[in-house]
């Protein structure tokens, strides 16, 4: 009864959102009373393929992960996220689990810097969710799964990003983001996943076992203000890189912007054009 409830009650919420509300441009003419199957996929970064089985009670075991994508997507109040989760047979996440819940009110502030490349981190630097804006700059990030979301894994041991760090920059990057990481896990004790990351990454990564038995104390949280982003298109774009964190739900909010009526503000805002178009495309 549950697996069916919880596709029944996402199609009856999607029916009441209306696009506008979640970013999503309403042109011409709509069937669709509330969002699309398709732009709630999006909008959750998964596919609509599996969207659709959730809502017809085919598929049937929604992780944790994908049942708070859907509740972010839906911008479900605190109540409404839990009850989905307990249709999935989850237990909603406690204080005692890294938070990856974006309020109301950060969402108010992601809202109004809709043209400005941002994007939102939990406490072990793992990517909740970025806006357009910033997937034009950086390269899509609706693909990445799993570990691949996780800012440390990417400077240690993935792809890294398009920021250009010389030698010193990037290992002043890996320390600041492992003692982070380091702060998160004795906040957060009982949470496996950040037993399962710090695993994980000490597997992979001869350099971060090193940083994580180092025990360096870093006060810049692992971020550079002065950031080179090497776009592939528009060439070099120099940014300051701001990383606001919201205390009371423990997330990093962090915006790449141009000094106005430079080159390089003239270079950040062609990206986003390209870039969105393509992603619109």
């Amino acid at each position: 009864m549950q697996t069916w409830e919880f596709g029944r009650t996402v199609r009856r919420w999607r029916d009441r959102v209306a696009p506008e509300t979640v970013g999503v441009p309403v042109g011409g003419r709509r069937r669709a009373v509330g969002l699309r199957r398709e732009e709630l996929a999006a909008l959750a970064g998964i596919s609509a393929d599996y969207l659709t089985r959730l809502e017809q009670g085919r598929a049937t075991s929604p992780s944790a992960q994908v049942v708070e994508a859907i509740a972010r997507a839906l911008r479900l109040s605190d109540a409404d996220r839990d009850l989905l989760y307990d249709l999935a047979g989850h237990a909603a996440p406690g204080p005692d689990l890294v938070p990856s819940r974006i309020s109301a009110s950060v969402q108010r502030l992601l809202d109004r810097l809709a043209t400005t490349p941002v994007a939102v981190y939990d406490a072990t630097w793992t990517l909740i969710v970025a806006n357009a804006p910033y997937d034009a700059l950086m390269g899509p990030t609706s693909t990445w799964r799993g570990i691949e979301r996780n800012a440390v894994w990417r400077n240690l041991i993935g792809p890294g990003t398009r920021v250009v760090h010389s030698p010193e920059e990037l290992a002043a990057l890996q320390a600041g983001q492992v003692a982070e990481l380091r702060r998160t896990a004795s906040r957060y004790p009982a949470d496996r996943s950040v037993q399962a990351l710090v695993s994980e990454l000490a597997a992979g990564s001869p350099r971060f076992v090193e940083l994580w038995e180092a025990e360096t104390v870093a006060g810049d949280r692992g971020t550079v203000k002065r950031k080179v982003v090497q776009h592939p298109t528009v060439g070099p774009i120099a940014l300051d890189c701001d990383v606001l964190v919201v205390a009371t739900d423990d997330v990093r909010i962090m915006l790449y912007t141009a000094e106005p009526g430079t080159e390089d503000a003239e270079r950040l805002a062609l990206a986003i054009v390209l870039g969105t178009q393509t992603l619109v495309d």
